[in-house]
């Protein structure tokens, strides 16, 4: 138990939450690096890094998932999102419950994945930062 909470297991524990949580596993890695924050406030950087890794490669993992998949044409609001607007639309993959959809959408539209993953990183490293600015202030 004494490793976990170590700094470094603790970044290992909330890699993998971060990860996770960017599947279709319903853990709340907001709620990882919050109270990592709160247990190591100076490790700030590395953990808002390390979550935005973990849940960039978890998000590019289900477009990776969507690339795979028969290119039947389903309905869905995030193919329509995601065929209208390209892969900017991905900046919001972060988002509860449509985020995983649109990883997958992604996938399976054949938006550039480089670009995708681009943007992924951006919306969640954003995220990460208001958990981290939450943490400090609170």
């Amino acid at each position: 138990m004494d490793a976990l909470l170590s700094p470094e297991g603790g970044l290992a524990g909330l890699a993998a939450a971060s990860f996770l949580a960017a599947t279709l596993v319903p853990l709340s890695s907001e709620a990882a690096l919050f109270a990592y924050l709160k247990l190591h406030p100076d490790h700030a950087v590395a953990a808002v890094a390390i979550a935005t890794l973990g849940n960039t490669a978890g998000g590019m993992t289900s477009y990776l998932i969507g690339r795979l998949l028969p290119q039947k044409r389903p309905e869905a609001r995030a193919l329509a999102w995601l065929h209208r607007y390209g892969a900017p639309v991905t900046f919001f993959a972060w988002l509860p419950v449509i985020g995983d959809a649109l990883c997958v959408a992604a996938g399976w539209l054949r938006i550039h994945w480089f670009a995708a993953l681009g943007f992924m990183a951006a919306g969640r490293l954003v995220r990460y930062l208001l958990v981290a600015q939450g943490a400090y202030w609170l």
